[in-house]
């Protein structure tokens, strides 16, 4: 018989839940394998970090870090409302957008309920909807050989909504594919949906998408109520680290979504780094051209090669690797480059790379060609 494990006392859907498995981090690599000058372009980080000015906010802050944060964060919601054109009431800040996401989750969605997310989305959707005891419903996304392969089949995903839905996510454009809905049809979309489902739409890569026809669901919010946009400052803003991210929907979401946030859930550092970023929209514009400069290079060259690269509007590449996707992936940690194997999206023979500075993106290429 074996011994009783107090874990087993979890609910159910607890018990079964798949973690989130995240990028590996370059010091487990050192640790693994004893070698040094390592790259990691596994989790779509900003190689050029914050801006100074939010350094400089950060090292200020930290006089008060016995203190705790302003659970309000007043300063960079009134901030972010000034720059969106949107009421302070209607953010809601995060410790990242990921925890913006899961507080939607919390707040709207319980057994009983189902909530609709496209195949090959982002893995905290499914992960979030579980942890309620909802019903995730994951619709078949577009063709490989489709105009946009593997993206969001929004045609399906409308259909896939009945009577027990609460909630539909919306990665536009998408993690770890990086395809895209056009901005028109996302909006027919967002219009066909109930008025009393919830449609979260994920704009995590939004200032990556300049060129492409893509929205900005900031706009939408007047006219769907039932909206919720999600943005972070991890990406473009280079704050990963400091965990930050927001949602902005209407007053009366963003009052329930506060009734499940944590007090607290913003650290001080975080609430001053943000706050500051935003006023440098310079080295954000900078760090985000050469993104955009580096996604069509890449892509071009890797396709010279035969590889087969999915579209992007992000700041990263989706690779088709073949069967030997891990094996591929191994020989690149020998080298001291970490991209990221995408097998738990089931997408085994594929592996995705974010865009780093020029040199780290020559040094992959060089490996990878060779």
């Amino acid at each position: 018989m074996s011994p009783f494990l107090p874990g087993e006392l979890a609910v159910e859907h607890v018990r079964t839940l798949a973690p989130y498995v995240p990028g590996k981090p370059i010091e487990e690599l050192e640790r693994e394998l004893g070698i040094s000058n390592i790259i990691k372009l596994a989790s779509n980080e900003n190689p050029f970090g914050p801006s100074p000015l939010a350094i400089e906010a950060m090292q200020r802050a930290l006089k008060d870090s016995w203190l705790y944060p302003d659970g309000s964060g007043h300063v960079l919601k009134h901030k972010l409302a000034a720059r969106l054109g949107v009421a302070p009431g209607q953010i809601t800040l995060g410790n990242g957008s990921n925890d913006a996401l899961v507080l939607l989750a919390e707040a709207f969605l319980a057994p009983g309920f189902e909530a609709v997310y496209s195949q090959y989305a982002f893995a905290v959707y499914p992960i979030a909807i579980q942890a309620t005891g909802a019903r995730g419903v994951a619709v078949p996304a577009l063709p490989a050989d489709s105009s946009m392969p593997l993206g969001h089949d929004l045609a399906a995903m409308a259909g896939a909504i009945t009577t027990r839905t609460r909630v539909v996510f919306v990665a536009n454009p998408n993690n770890p594919t990086g395809t895209w809905a056009d901005a028109p049809a996302l909006e027919a979309f967002i219009a066909a949906v109930p008025p009393q489902v919830i449609v979260a739409l994920d704009e995590a890569y939004f200032e990556y998408t300049a060129g492409l026809p893509l929205q900005d669901g900031i706009q939408w919010l007047k006219r769907y109520p039932n909206l919720v946009v999600f943005r972070t400052f991890s990406k473009a803003y280079g704050l990963a680290g400091v965990r930050v991210g927001y949602a902005v929907s209407h007053p009366s979401v963003a009052d329930m979504l506060n009734r499940v946030r944590q007090a607290f859930n913003v650290s001080t550092l975080g609430l001053a780094a943000a706050a500051a970023s935003l006023e440098d929209p310079t080295h954000v514009a900078a760090s985000v051209n050469v993104a955009i400069a580096e996604r069509a290079r890449v892509a071009a060259r890797l396709a010279k090669t035969g590889t087969r690269v999915v579209p992007s509007a992000g700041n990263f590449l989706l690779l088709h690797a073949g069967a030997n996707a891990r094996q591929r992936f191994d020989a690149l940690l020998r080298k001291g480059i970490i991209v990221r194997p995408v097998a738990n999206y089931q997408l085994p023979e594929h592996l995705r790379v974010t865009l780093g500075t020029v040199e780290q993106n020559d040094r992959f290429l060089s490996a990878w060609e060779a």
